[in-house]
């Protein structure tokens, strides 16, 4: 094993676990609306944890149908 493989699968790892956080920051972000926690009401903090835990599912299931591919 080369150099410039050993480096490229070390970039291709912390890119993907970036790009991962990025999106999930993203998914809470637009589930919240935009705001903190402390502006929310009871309600909208509610829809925005149920909103959280589609897209983890949404997640879980895209990997799994890449599993099966």
């Amino acid at each position: 094993m080369n150099i410039e493989r050993l480096i490229s699968m070390i970039l291709r790892q912390a890119t993907r676990r970036l790009v991962t956080r990025g999106v999930d920051a993203g998914i809470d972000l637009a589930a919240r609306g935009g705001r903190s926690q402390s502006e929310m009401t009871p309600e909208e903090r509610q829809r925005a944890r149920a909103a959280k835990e589609t897209a983890r599912r949404a997640r879980q299931a895209a990997r799994l149908l890449r599993r099966m591919r």
